[in-house]
Protein backbone atom coordinates (compact mmCIF):
# COMPACT_ATOMS: atom_id res chain seq x y z
CA UNK A 1 0.00 0.00 0.00
CA UNK A 2 1.05 3.27 -0.70
CA UNK A 3 -0.31 6.50 0.53
CA UNK A 4 -0.24 10.06 -0.96
CA UNK A 5 2.28 12.72 -0.14
CA UNK A 6 -0.77 14.94 0.91
CA UNK A 7 -1.76 12.09 3.87
CA UNK A 8 1.68 11.64 4.80
CA UNK A 9 1.84 15.57 5.78
CA UNK A 10 -1.57 15.38 7.11
CA UNK A 11 -1.03 13.03 9.86
CA UNK A 12 2.97 15.07 10.19
CA UNK A 13 1.04 17.95 10.91
CA UNK A 14 -1.40 16.08 13.46
CA UNK A 15 1.18 14.31 14.95
CA UNK A 16 3.26 18.03 15.04
CA UNK A 17 -0.08 19.17 17.22
CA UNK A 18 -0.28 15.99 19.45
CA UNK A 19 2.97 16.23 20.53
CA UNK A 20 2.66 20.20 21.39
CA UNK A 21 -0.93 20.04 22.56
CA UNK A 22 -0.25 23.27 25.09
CA UNK A 23 0.02 25.87 22.95
CA UNK A 24 -1.03 27.05 19.77
CA UNK A 25 1.27 26.05 17.29
CA UNK A 26 2.11 28.13 13.57
CA UNK A 27 2.07 26.42 10.03
CA UNK A 28 5.63 28.09 9.94
CA UNK A 29 6.85 26.19 13.47
CA UNK A 30 5.48 22.55 11.24
CA UNK A 31 7.26 23.77 8.01
CA UNK A 32 10.40 24.65 9.89
CA UNK A 33 10.60 21.70 11.81
CA UNK A 34 9.61 19.00 8.87
CA UNK A 35 11.37 21.28 6.05
CA UNK A 36 8.22 20.85 4.18
CA UNK A 37 7.18 24.26 1.70
CA UNK A 38 4.61 26.37 3.90
CA UNK A 39 2.59 26.88 0.83
CA UNK A 40 1.91 23.07 0.69
CA UNK A 41 0.64 22.99 4.72
CA UNK A 42 -1.52 25.55 4.21
CA UNK A 43 -3.41 23.80 1.88
CA UNK A 44 -3.55 20.32 4.31
CA UNK A 45 -4.04 22.52 7.42
CA UNK A 46 -7.10 24.61 5.65
CA UNK A 47 -8.60 20.87 4.67
CA UNK A 48 -8.22 19.13 7.93
CA UNK A 49 -9.53 22.38 9.62
CA UNK A 50 -12.91 22.10 7.48
CA UNK A 51 -13.01 18.26 8.21
CA UNK A 52 -13.13 19.26 12.25
CA UNK A 53 -9.49 17.57 12.97
CA UNK A 54 -7.72 20.90 13.97
CA UNK A 55 -9.11 24.03 14.93
CA UNK A 56 -7.50 27.29 12.97
CA UNK A 57 -7.54 30.57 15.48
CA UNK A 58 -6.48 33.89 13.14
CA UNK A 59 -5.22 36.44 14.38
CA UNK A 60 -2.09 38.04 15.90
CA UNK A 61 -1.64 35.28 18.24
CA UNK A 62 -3.62 33.07 16.55
CA UNK A 63 -2.44 29.20 15.38
CA UNK A 64 -3.56 26.06 15.15
CA UNK A 65 -4.48 23.08 17.77
CA UNK A 66 -6.11 19.37 17.42
CA UNK A 67 -10.06 19.73 17.47
CA UNK A 68 -10.44 17.08 19.72
CA UNK A 69 -8.24 14.34 21.36
CA UNK A 70 -5.80 12.69 20.30
CA UNK A 71 -7.30 9.37 21.10
CA UNK A 72 -10.86 10.39 19.24
CA UNK A 73 -8.57 10.38 16.01
CA UNK A 74 -8.83 7.30 14.12
CA UNK A 75 -5.91 6.33 11.96
CA UNK A 76 -8.27 4.33 9.40
CA UNK A 77 -10.87 6.69 9.40
CA UNK A 78 -8.49 9.48 8.71
CA UNK A 79 -6.51 8.03 6.06
CA UNK A 80 -9.61 6.72 4.29
CA UNK A 81 -11.07 10.33 4.52
CA UNK A 82 -7.86 11.85 2.72
CA UNK A 83 -7.48 8.57 0.58
CA UNK A 84 -10.49 8.49 -0.56
CA UNK A 85 -9.90 8.69 -4.38
CA UNK A 86 -6.69 6.42 -4.27
CA UNK A 87 -7.49 3.37 -6.32
CA UNK A 88 -4.88 0.70 -6.80
CA UNK A 89 -5.71 -0.64 -10.04
CA UNK A 90 -7.67 0.44 -13.03
CA UNK A 91 -10.65 -1.55 -12.83
CA UNK A 92 -11.62 -0.27 -8.95
CA UNK A 93 -11.89 3.15 -11.01
CA UNK A 94 -15.66 4.39 -12.37
CA UNK A 95 -13.98 4.77 -15.56
CA UNK A 96 -12.37 1.23 -15.90
CA UNK A 97 -11.15 0.22 -19.70
CA UNK A 98 -9.63 -2.76 -19.10
CA UNK A 99 -10.43 -5.65 -21.37
CA UNK A 100 -9.39 -8.22 -19.49
CA UNK A 101 -11.77 -7.07 -16.15
CA UNK A 102 -14.46 -9.92 -16.80
CA UNK A 103 -12.21 -12.62 -15.68
CA UNK A 104 -9.68 -11.31 -13.54
CA UNK A 105 -9.62 -11.74 -10.10
CA UNK A 106 -7.09 -8.73 -9.65
CA UNK A 107 -9.86 -6.50 -8.46
CA UNK A 108 -10.57 -8.52 -5.39
CA UNK A 109 -7.32 -9.82 -4.73
CA UNK A 110 -6.15 -6.41 -4.17
CA UNK A 111 -9.85 -5.21 -2.27
CA UNK A 112 -8.92 -7.77 0.01
CA UNK A 113 -5.45 -6.70 0.65
CA UNK A 114 -6.83 -2.79 0.88
CA UNK A 115 -9.75 -4.23 3.24
CA UNK A 116 -6.59 -5.65 5.49
CA UNK A 117 -4.85 -2.57 5.49
CA UNK A 118 -7.54 0.07 6.35
CA UNK A 119 -8.29 -2.53 9.38
CA UNK A 120 -5.03 -2.65 10.72
CA UNK A 121 -4.88 1.01 11.10
CA UNK A 122 -8.22 1.04 12.56
CA UNK A 123 -6.66 -0.54 15.38
CA UNK A 124 -4.49 2.97 15.94
CA UNK A 125 -5.58 6.71 17.15
CA UNK A 126 -3.36 9.48 16.65
CA UNK A 127 -2.65 9.17 20.68
CA UNK A 128 -0.77 5.76 19.85
CA UNK A 129 1.48 7.47 17.45
CA UNK A 130 2.80 9.72 19.43
CA UNK A 131 2.33 7.23 22.83
CA UNK A 132 3.52 8.83 25.98
CA UNK A 133 7.08 7.08 26.37
CA UNK A 134 7.70 8.35 22.38
CA UNK A 135 6.24 11.57 22.52
CA UNK A 136 8.90 13.82 24.74
CA UNK A 137 11.35 11.97 22.46
CA UNK A 138 9.76 13.20 19.41
CA UNK A 139 9.26 16.31 20.61
CA UNK A 140 13.07 16.76 21.37
CA UNK A 141 13.71 15.32 17.92
CA UNK A 142 11.22 17.84 16.30
CA UNK A 143 12.64 20.76 19.18
CA UNK A 144 16.29 19.97 17.66
CA UNK A 145 15.39 20.54 13.96
CA UNK A 146 14.27 24.12 14.67
CA UNK A 147 17.53 24.85 16.46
Amino acid sequence: MHITRYTDYSLRVLIYLAINSEQLVTINDIAKSYNISKNHLMKIVQQLNLKGYLLAIRGKNGGIKLNKPPALINIGALVRELEDSNKLVECFGENNQCVITPGCQLKQIFAQAQQSFYQTLDKFTLSDLVGADDQNQLGNLLTLKLA
